[in-house]
């Protein structure tokens, strides 16, 4: 799982040529959920899309408790 995030993300900067500051940046998130997907596929294990009621719940929660 490491090696194909940093070779992802090796491509990636690549791709970003000229556009990036120098710095350190973290794995884009975009990246890091196709490795865990492919990872799960491997195992045949599959991740179901969230229904409009779980987001609202998630949504509705502020920082911290009351």
């Amino acid at each position: 799982l490491s090696f194909a995030n940093q070779a992802l993300s090796a491509a990636w900067l690549v791709s970003q040529q000229g556009k990036l500051e120098t710095g350190v940046y973290q794995v884009p998130q975009e990246i890091d959920e196709r490795v865990a997907r492919l990872k799960l596929a491997a195992y045949g294990v599959e991740i179901e899309e969230l229904t409009e009621e779980q987001k609202k719940y998630l949504s509705s929660w502020d920082s911290g408790t009351i």
